[in-house]
């Protein structure tokens, strides 16, 4: 009985901090909706059965059973996971990533924001989100455009805070898809 309410009580605070990040970036809406599907019956009983406390229980699902359905159900039905964005080009006959919309891509970064700090915890900075990106980025099927400006987004978190990383969020609008110049580092302002 302690794993299911332990598991409750992380993708609640990990959803609130969610709302809490998206209230900040300017997508007050995407925030109150994000992750819902996580409390379903596709997700939440794998989520209650696999939970560590320490690092996604998708992770656990996939070493038991080789692949995780609670990840196939929710990266199909939430829109900020890169994974969703993914068409059949008729060209080359291929499912291949298709640019992610901003909306979505901001919340993205805020969800990456909250993961991060609910599995860090005392042990996290504001690099800890681009480094977790860092890690896994060699295999990733990203589109070059979505996966180019969460970086930089990540890089802007890791050097200049917070503050500014929401500021920079806000400010950006479709259909711009670069970081706004009044946030951009003395290097790319020359560029």
């Amino acid at each position: 009985m302690a794993r299911p309410f332990a598991h409750f009580v992380t993708i609640t605070r990990h959803r609130h901090a969610v709302i809490r990040n998206c209230f900040r970036a300017g997508i007050f809406w995407q925030g109150l909706l994000h992750d819902l599907s996580k409390y379903s019956p596709a997700e939440f009983l794998p989520g209650a059965k696999y939970y560590q406390g320490n690092r996604s229980p998708n992770v656990g699902e996939r070493i038991a059973c080789g692949y995780s359905s609670a990840w196939l159900h929710h990266k199909g039905r939430n829109k900020h996971h890169y994974e969703y964005w993914t068409d059949y080009n008729m060209d080359i006959h291929r499912t291949v990533p298709v640019r992610m919309p901003l909306r979505y891509l901001k919340e993205m970064v805020c969800d990456r924001i909250a993961a991060s700090k609910i599995y860090k915890k005392d042990a996290y900075t504001d690099a800890s989100p681009l480094e977790y990106y860092l890690r896994g980025h060699d295999g990733r099927i990203m589109h070059d455009d979505t996966a180019a400006l969460l970086e930089a987004l990540l890089t802007l978190l890791r050097d200049r805070g917070e503050d500014v990383l929401f500021a920079c969020l806000r400010a950006m609008k479709e259909p711009d898809y670069a970081i706004p110049e009044a946030f951009r580092s003395p290097t790319e302002h020359n560029n």
